[in-house]
């Protein structure tokens, strides 16, 4: 699976991390992440996620390997090692190698229809496939197919070349994150959805019930295969946040069979931004509760303000993370969510962006955020950024504004 030529691109790579994961910071950031996310953090924490300028910062067709695998592994070791480079955010160098186990996931059984931009990672439009709620039954439920020997091959690939300078671990599925509105425009479209909520309510409902059995069946098929694998680490986890916490796994358990229990989840219905908090509850909040139930830890929320509908959201069983979008006024959420949970307040990118970069936007909103945060428990999360203009350093700039902010508004 891995050529030579592969293996003497890749070693020095990870040879290079090993001494990075050495260092004694890289312990003292994980112990600052356990201590804020199990809600006794000193300070807001600092988390920048490059989204799609990952194109800039690391393109595909920069990689240096010859093989699918090889390129994967370089991909993951030179992402680290950028993040090293240009990203000093409070993430931790991690010097393990996850090998990803082998499996196929049908999911709904049908593919959505869009039309793409012309420009490139352009917007795109959804083409409905639903005209009927008859249509719905084209959708089936996902199905899970294991493939070990593929597991096995990666796993002895990436241990014979690399096991002797990083931890190479085999995990399972580490993403828990549910999307069922998302899923219902896929094949309805967004405007159809929004007509759906009066026209035709009763399939609506059928529909996210449909969703809703369809993961936790997911969920209980990745069980049965043991295909679950912690995410109390470095795992990023869809609200915005990463995993590492005192607070999972939880008591009795087993390393051998991770449960749902030992696990972060999270969900979002970012379509229903502008949709009133009584019909978010009765389309969308109630059944995705449902799913989250038995997780350890969960996150809610992603690019819709919530600060009308926190009254449902806090019903969430072992909620521990809200998200706070960039047009949601942060005061709105502190006194609500107190030292109970944690705000995921995501700053505006778009500053990150312009040309040249808004620093003096950038500095306004970080230092009026982190004062009306005040009182609770802050994480700032730098994500959906599109672009960089092929400029690292305003990640690093970036970073440097915001613990400028902290460290006079906080």
């Amino acid at each position: 699976m891995l050529s030579r030529e592969d293996i003497a691109i890749l070693r020095p790579l990870a040879k290079q991390l090993h001494d990075l994961a050495e260092l004694p910071e890289q312990e003292e950031k994980r112990e600052l992440w356990r201590r804020h996310t199990s809600l006794k953090g000193e300070r807001p924490m600092v988390f920048v996620h490059p989204d799609g300028a990952w194109a800039e910062l690391l393109p595909w067709d920069s990689l240096t390997c010859q093989t699918s695998f090889g390129k994967e592994l370089e991909y993951l070791l030179r992402q680290r090692l950028i993040r090293a480079r240009y990203l000093p955010d409070d993430v931790p160098v991690e010097g393990d190698l996850p090998v990803k186990k082998v499996f196929s996931n049908s999911m709904w059984g049908v593919e959505p229809k869009r039309v793409q931009s012309s420009a490139t990672a352009g917007a795109w439009h959804h083409v409905p496939i639903i005209d009927s709620p008859e249509d719905w039954k084209k959708l089936s439920m996902p199905v899970i197919l294991p493939d070990e020997a593929a597991t096995e091959r990666r796993l002895d690939a990436a241990q014979e070349a690399l096991g002797d300078l990083l931890q190479v671990r085999l995990v399972g599925e580490t993403n828990f994150s549910f999307h069922l509105m998302h899923w219902y425009c896929d094949y309805r479209g967004l405007d159809n959805m929004m007509y759906d909520l009066i026209d035709e309510p009763e399939m609506v409902h059928d529909v996210m019930r449909f969703f809703t059995e369809g993961c936790k069946s997911l969920l209980r098929q990745y069980e049965e295969y043991n295909l679950l694998s912690l995410n109390n680490d470095g795992t990023f986890h869809y609200t915005g946040g990463i995993g590492y916490t005192h607070s999972l796994p939880a008591e009795g358990f087993d390393p051998e069979r991770v449960r749902l229990c030992d696990l972060w989840g999270a969900a979002e219905a970012q379509e229903f931004s502008s949709i009133s908090p009584a019909m978010h509850e009765e389309f969308v909040l109630s059944y995705e509760r449902e799913i989250l139930e038995p997780f350890g830890l969960n996150g809610y929320g992603c690019c819709d303000d919530l600060s009308q509908k926190l009254d449902n959201v806090l019903k969430i069983r072992n909620l521990r993370r809200v998200a706070v979008c960039p047009w949601a006024d942060i005061a709105n959420f502190t006194p609500r969510l107190g030292k109970d949970y944690i705000m995921t307040w995501k700053p505006q990118p778009a500053y990150l962006a312009t040309d040249p970069m808004d620093e003096d936007s950038i500095r306004a909103e970080l230092a009026a955020g982190v004062r009306k945060a005040h009182g609770g428990i802050l994480e700032l999360i730098l994500r959906d950024t599109h672009t960089c203009r092929n400029e690292p350093e305003r990640f690093t700039r970036w970073i440097a504004l915001a613990r400028e902010a902290i460290r006079e508004n906080w």
